[in-house]
């Protein structure tokens, strides 16, 4: 598979396919989404949204949610909103979200089938890795973006004048319904 996406790729850069979708680092519209890595969102969020390159940042994880206030997501927003001039975030969730009732010990016990060594684990935990805080899900979509959403509010580090706004959006449809 990896080696049909690479010579698809070089098949792109000669073929000059790149050149209508060159754009800045700056987003054009000043915002920033955070949304979810589900694959039915790659191509309907941004046309749902009348997004295209250039407009915004978009930064996506397993159900768009903040699993540590200082992790990578946070951090991605401070830059956007420090470096690259982002106004507002929108948290976007979605309908049918394959985290929601995910937990620590389904996928500790999947990792165990993969061949993951559980003293492993145990040595994690012991060093203060909180795993049924890190890979639990969460109980409704709209929970899980009103949580996001107040997080990145009472954020120490995100300025009060940044605007953030929560949505869930209609796998099938696109349509976004307002959260808070």
């Amino acid at each position: 598979m990896i080696q049909d996406i690479l010579e698809y790729n070089k098949k792109f850069v000669e073929n000059k396919e790149y050149e209508c979708y060159q754009a800045g680092k700056y987003p054009e519209k000043k915002l920033a989404i955070l949304s979810c890595m589900d694959t039915r969102l790659t191509e309907l969020l941004p046309a749902a949204l009348g997004i295209k390159d250039g407009d915004a940042k978009i930064i996506k994880n397993a159900g768009a949610v903040i699993t540590h206030p200082f992790g990578s997501v946070v951090r991605s927003l401070l830059v956007a909103i420090v470096e690259l001039g982002v106004e507002d975030v929108m948290v976007i969730g979605h309908t049918d979200c394959g985290v929601q009732h995910i937990d620590a010990e389904m996928i500790l016990g999947h990792l165990k089938e993969r061949g993951i060594n559980m003293e492993s684990v145990e040595m994690l935990k012991y060093a203060g890795v909180d795993f049924e805080k890190w890979l639990c899900g969460f109980n409704t979509i709209r929970e899980s973006v009103e949580d996001t959403v107040k997080t990145l509010k009472e954020h120490p580090l995100i300025p009060k004048d940044v605007g953030i706004t929560g949505y869930i959006m209609d796998t099938k449809t696109g349509e976004l319904y307002p959260v808070c």
